[in-house]
């Protein structure tokens, strides 16, 4: 229990209507959740207005409203709290009340296009290894040391945040990884964190069904850098393209890596094939099992972290060989009977796509051999679904055009939308097979003993969206079973 008062430090008010010295026992942003002594933050999100509920979540026991605009109707028992802005006051809110677990863990955030799952998958794994008590925070999971809980957002709501954050505190843990989307820093998901290091490893198009723009998309994510404190550093690829402007307005430290550019951490690629990367960093060569030269990019970013974190270079070099590959991130299947190779990756942006499949272009022997099992997801960003056929189709020797996550989009409708940029006359290389394990199953067929599959799309995702559900659907166990057959 804490003081509606003590909750209240330190957020923006335009106006108070009741008494804040009363005790709160917890928050909600969803009514029908509203308990005894509960808060109730109205947020005006993107489908529900919070404000229409009010009455309800003071019905189930609420005693103070957070709001944008007060009701007509004032209850004298309830305490009433006008902010400009419900969900940047949640943000603060939600610290608060969980005793501002950010400034007792070391708090590490990335955010980019690409890269934000692997860089915080490999920093927590690095640092386990280094015998720390870690916490992550991701888009495949959440996890507490060897504890995990579900994902259900790349970046969870500032409750949910504040929460995992206080039990890692709980726990002991000195570091905590977590990725930061666009969609987290718009919605204020992560107002109110105490950020030690914010990564920038890339900007490409992606989300422009919520952001409208690229600029705005590219602002949205400067803004976690523009807000960080003077103690805060920024690591940031300097290979990229906005990595100035991302830094623009930053008070924090700037640290820059790099393959191309001049940069205080450097690597070079000494051999990246299916068997894995050759890195060169700081004059010491590594090999590991991870693939891609992308994948090199985000080694370097884990290796920068470490050693601003105050790690031996040559023990984090050592550990850093030793890396696990994230699920769903170029996850390669072989057959056991032939050479064919199956490789499923979360790729669902147009440069995401891209570099998977410059990568295995690198490998492959020609370019031929590459089969492509590609959707894209529904009620998303519709420009990049021509962008994503056209690379596939230029790429592939066969392109099979099928659903991901249609959501309530038409999935017909999806893959015509993929086919817009290509050739009036496509040729046979081209299918469109809806049913995605229809579509996995006839690559599958086309191949010869050398062929390589990719299925781009969901990655670690073990489901398909369809309307309101999430039906079991498993990319890997599918191939899986058809190359073991």
């Amino acid at each position: 229990m804490k003081l509606l008062r003590e909750l209240l430090y330190g957020c923006p008010l335009d106006s108070i209507y009741g008494d804040t010295n009363i005790a709160i026992s917890n928050i909600f942003t969803n009514s029908n959740e509203v308990e005894p002594l509960g808060i109730f933050v109205a947020i005006n999100g993107i489908k529900i207005n919070g404000h229409k509920f009010i009455n309800q979540a003071i019905s189930a026991g609420a005693v103070a409203i957070i709001c944008e605009e007060f009701p007509k109707k004032k209850h004298n028992h309830v305490t009433y709290v006008k902010v400009v802005n419900s969900s940047y006051a949640l943000g603060l809110i939600a610290s608060n009340f969980f005793n501002n677990p950010s400034s007792n863990i070391k708090l590490i955030g990335i955010t980019g296009t690409n890269g934000k799952t692997s860089i915080a998958y490999y920093l927590f794994e690095l640092f386990q290894k280094l015998n720390f008590k870690v916490g992550l925070i991701s888009t495949i999971e959440n996890k507490i040391n060897n504890q995990s809980f579900e994902s259900t957002h790349t970046t969870p709501n500032a409750l949910e945040i504040n929460k995992l954050l206080s039990l890692m505190v709980e726990e002991r843990c000195e570091f905590c990884f977590m990725e930061v989307s666009s969609h987290g820093i718009d919605q204020n998901r992560i107002v109110g964190l105490n950020f030690n290091i914010a990564i920038f490893s890339n900007i490409s198009r992606d989300h422009l069904d919520y952001h409208t723009s690229f600029e705005q998309y590219k602002n949205t994510k400067k803004k976690f850098f523009d807000n960080l404190n003077q103690d805060a550093i920024s690591i940031v690829n300097k290979d990229d393209t906005y990595s100035s402007n991302i830094l623009l307005d930053t008070k924090s430290k700037k640290i820059f890596y790099g393959i191309n550019s001049k940069a205080h951490y450097k690597a070079s690629i000494i051999e990246s094939n299916l068997l894995g990367l050759s890195l060169e960093i700081d004059r010491h060569n590594i090999a590991t099992c991870l693939i891609g030269d992308f994948n090199a990019y985000n080694l370097l970013a884990v290796y920068a972290v470490a050693l601003q974190l105050g790690q031996d270079s040559v023990k984090v070099l050592k550990l850093l060989s030793r890396t696990s590959p994230v699920p769903g991130r170029f996850n390669i299947i072989r057959s056991p009977k032939h050479d064919v190779v199956g490789i499923v990756d979360y790729a669902h942006t147009p440069d995401a796509l891209q570099k998977v499949i410059l990568s295995i272009s690198n490998f492959c022997n020609p370019i031929k051999d590459l089969i492509i099992v590609l959707g894209c997801g529904g009620n998303r960003d519709q420009g990049k679904r021509p962008i994503m056929g056209k690379i596939a189709f230029q790429a592939s020797s066969q392109i099979i055009f099928t659903s991901d996550n249609p959501r309530f989009e038409d999935p017909q409708s999806i893959i015509d939308d993929m086919c817009l940029d290509l050739p009036k006359e496509t040729c046979s290389k081209v299918h469109k097979i809806q049913n995605r394990e229809e579509a996995i199953h006839f690559a599958f067929n086309q191949v010869n003993t050398e062929s390589v599959v990719l299925v781009a799309g969901k990655g670690h995702e073990k489901f398909q969206e369809i309307l309101d559900n999430k039906h079991p659907f498993d990319d890997a166990k599918i191939i899986t079973n058809i190359l073991n057959t």
